[in-house]
């Protein structure tokens, strides 16, 4: 599983390390541990996670399976 392809499009708000606050609104990213970026990501997917950005995020995260979220946050983790 290429987990570079799949942050590609988290990349386009949170940018190519994920540096910026998505559309001005989110967190930034970059620095986050493993563990708790795949806690925000299982919880916008089940929409028990998220601020003002939790209606983006749960329909981008909607169709990820267990392992796309794995895999991306061990990318994240290391940006």
């Amino acid at each position: 599983m290429n987990a570079k392809a799949l942050f590609g499009a988290c990349a386009a708000c949170h940018g190519q390390n994920g540096e910026k606050a998505a559309l001005g609104k989110s967190q930034i990213i970059k620095g986050w541990d493993k563990a708790k970026t795949i806690a925000a990501l299982n919880g916008y997917k089940d929409g028990s996670y998220g601020g003002v950005m939790k209606g983006v995020m749960k329909g981008q995260v909607a169709t990820k399976s267990d392992a796309e979220i794995d895999a991306l946050a061990g990318f994240i983790s290391n940006l």
